[in-house]
């Protein structure tokens, strides 16, 4: 293959994604007027439920201008060659492949993060403050602004730099090298996610003695499971919206509450949710989608291993001299329909957990709490209880609120 056949599939797989996507939305968007359904007709009172429809509508068409806005940027950039200059760049810095690389994703990542920061502002501090929903400050923006391209330089680069150096020793049998790598940092950040990473975000605090902390100490023990971590996070630091997570393995696992989730909900709530969660950990759901992202990382490298070093990849983003970085990029979107792929099925598992969860929470404690739970979550986030089937297919690692409704109250 030539590279001008390629440049022209990789504006063609660009192009063609982005109106599947805009589709998605649109017919996702014919919806959001639907009837509520007469299971879900306690969710919203009538002002409750045209706010959340102001706000679907805002949202929606918010999507639509920033898509629009990084579909044409990526068009923009392969046209008129923007990374033969950057690459270009990056090479009157330094000779060395390593750094070369470095430099090059640096001001990638770095000036794509600064043309789009304006449209995050704007999603957070006129559509989510508009709402009710933002808590951020100006100064934690910014400062979340810093901290994410610190930890992007020491983490993300630190892995980039030894997989092009993989490359330079191993030549095309890398990926064996990059794999374990991968593999090896997904466990230990998995374990320690919620040690070292949260903390540089947010505030964690065990969750005091008390009635809430006795009832689920009590219901851990009824299904044993040992807790002995469970965390409040002033997720309203940011935001009003509310939820709950499982994190780590053996000694390392914990619970981690929102205190907004504390706040919105009754104690038995709150312990349903959390039995949700243990339903995850019983039904070793993590270790599945562990294991499935190692799988699947296994499967993009050893693919990446075939083409990176082909000239025609770099040729085709208008780079004369092949290299691991401009081969990558070119890669990546080439990728991108098997990525869409692995996606749908990742959905489709999650979903399928969702449900064990929900019946595990069923089993175990009780139906009606977790009901609740769910109600109040989705008004007080102003949810669409109303998605196109399709959209729900190819989005939502989560079933809809009336599925897990209809789920729960089967055999009550």
């Amino acid at each position: 293959m030539n590279p001008q056949t390629l440049f022209y599939i990789i504006i063609g797989i660009i192009i063609i994604d982005f109106i599947i996507d805009k589709i998605l939305d649109a017919l996702n968007a014919k919806h959001f007027d639907d009837p509520i359904p007469k299971e879900l007709d306690d969710v919203y009172d009538p002002e409750e439920y045209e706010k959340s429809q102001a706000y679907k509508k805002e949202r929606y068409r918010f999507g639509i201008l920033t898509g629009s806005f990084s579909v044409l940027l990526t068009l923009g950039f392969i046209v008129f060659d923007g990374f033969a200059w950057v690459d270009g760049i990056a090479r009157n810095f330094t000779d060395n492949d390593i750094l070369a690389a470095l430099i090059f994703f640096g001001i990638i990542m770095i000036g794509s993060d600064i043309l789009t920061t304006p449209f995050s502002w704007y999603s957070t501090f006129v559509i989510e403050e508009k709402y009710g929903f933002n808590k951020t400050t100006k100064n934690t923006f910014f400062l979340d602004k810093i901290k994410g391209w610190l930890m992007m330089a020491v983490l993300g680069g630190g892995i980039l730099a030894l997989i092009v150096w993989f490359y330079q020793f191993a030549g095309n049998d890398f990926w064996w090298y990059a794999w374990i790598l991968v593999a090896v940092f997904s466990v230990f950040l998995n374990m320690f996610y919620a040690k070292l990473i949260v903390p540089l975000f947010n505030k964690q605090s065990p969750l005091e003695e008390g009635s809430l902390r006795t009832k689920i100490e009590t219901y851990a023990a009824s299904v044993g499971f040992k807790l002995d971590n469970i965390f409040i996070i002033d997720g309203s630091k940011r935001s009003t919206k509310a939820n709950a997570y499982f994190s780590g393995f053996g000694s390392e696992k914990r619970i981690t509450l929102f205190d907004t989730l504390v706040k919105d909900l009754e104690e038995e709530e709150i312990v349903s949710v959390l039995a949700h969660e243990v339903g995850h950990y019983k039904k070793n759901h993590i270790l599945v989608n562990l294991v499935a992202s190692i799988v699947t990382t296994g499967f993009t490298l050893w693919l990446l291993s075939l083409f990176v070093g082909s000239p025609v990849l770099s040729q085709a983003l208008g780079v004369e001299e092949p290299s691991f970085h401009i081969g990558l990029i070119a890669f990546g979107i080439l990728y991108s329909p098997i990525s869409e792929i692995t996606g749908l099925l990742m959905n489709y598992l999650s979903r399928k957990f969702e449900y064990q969860a929900d019946n595990f929470a069923k089993e175990t404690y009780a139906a009606q709490p977790l009901i609740s739970s769910l109600k109040k979550l989705s008004r007080n986030s102003l949810s669409n209880l109303t998605p196109h089937k399709a959209y729900v297919f190819m989005h939502y690692s989560h079933p809809t609120l009336l599925q897990r409704f209809k789920n729960l109250k089967r055999s009550l």
